[in-house]
């Protein structure tokens, strides 16, 4: 796998993780997409306590961006192992719940979005490394 694969795969997840964390900052402020989130349960507005959990998603995801992105060499940081793999982790079970959600609208949107941000993770994570 060459280290264009690799650099394109972190710019990807990077720009994929940052527009979710956008969608989670919007939904946190109020945004009327609850039929996008958490299988579509609540339409329009969140409620105010579940949109605490919207930023802490939002920072999440900015977190795993600057990982993968920064994994990549895309960025100017090396994240330690163990948080590349973390993000592995948490980006399986994310593309879990978004294609298996019960909402046909949210399985529309981040289905697709999730999945190539677990392509993109595998790819940096099981890329070679030369030291």
């Amino acid at each position: 796998m060459g280290a264009g694969m690799i650099t394109f795969a972190g710019a990807l997840y990077g720009l994929l993780a940052a527009l979710a964390a956008g969608v989670q900052f919007a939904l946190a402020s109020g945004a009327p997409w609850g039929h996008l989130t958490l299988g579509g349960e609540f339409r329009g507005r969140l409620p105010r306590a579940v949109r605490f959990g919207a930023l802490a998603q939002s920072a999440l995801f900015l977190s795993m961006g600057a990982t993968m992105a920064g994994a990549a060499g895309v960025i100017g940081w090396m994240p330690p192992g163990w948080a590349v793999w973390a993000t592995l982790v948490v980006t399986v079970f994310t593309t879990l719940s978004h294609t298996l959600a019960r909402s046909a609208p949210e399985r529309r949107l981040w289905g697709p979005v999730t999945v190539a941000m677990l392509i993109s993770a595998l790819v940096i994570t099981f890329a070679p490394r030369v030291a």
